[in-house]
């Protein structure tokens, strides 16, 4: 489902993941492991391993093929390595045509506009190629940066969710936001 690649920056593009790219997926989530971890569910050892992000890949990969999830990765073409992650998911066919932003930076990619670039262009794709009408994601109530991530990308917070997800060890409220992307016919 997921397709193509959108150039962010220089030497950023967004690509879809892919089987192959479980060893430098690994790296990436064992360097941004402390980083993230205020915005993560609890996560089994073997998450961080080139095995668990295989497992992962491959479960990505067959949700792809069902048209319920989009994944895609931040690749610096000149390290070689993963700088982040972006996927859509629950995406819901017609009347809905709906889906769910997730999306986290590497550490060391961390501040550089990496994120409201990936965002923005996944919703070009949700719109353009995928036809979907609406995109929502949800930010813990203390993530002031992914809020203004999602502020920048337009869209607009529209609810509040009490104890919508189950992070760092709790489950936690988290502000709800939306963009419409357009107003086609299904």
């Amino acid at each position: 489902m997921t397709t193509g690649t959108e150039r962010l920056t220089d030497g950023i593009v967004l690509r879809p993941a892919s089987l192959d790219d479980a060893e430098v997926l690994a790296r990436a989530v064992r360097r941004s492991r402390d980083h993230l971890s205020p915005w993560d569910p609890e996560r089994p050892e073997s998450f961080y391993t080139t095995e668990g992000q295989a497992e992962r890949l491959r479960a990505q990969a067959e949700k792809s093929a069902a048209g319920l999830v989009a994944p895609w990765l931040l690749w610096d073409e000149g390290a070689g390595e993963v700088a982040g992650a972006v996927t859509l998911s629950h995406i819901a066919p017609a009347p809905l045509l709906s889906a769910n932003l997730g999306y986290w930076i590497d550490v060391t990619y961390a501040g550089r506009g990496l994120a409201t670039a990936a965002a923005t262009a996944v919703c070009r794709v949700a719109d353009e190629r995928l036809g979907l009408h609406r995109v929502e994601a949800g930010t813990l109530l203390d993530n002031t940066a992914s809020q203004r991530v999602l502020a920048k990308c337009g869209f607009e917070e529209y609810g509040l969710a009490r104890a919508y997800l189950h992070i760092n060890g709790a489950w936690r409220d988290h502000r709800l936001f939306q963009r419409i992307l357009n107003d086609r016919t299904p």
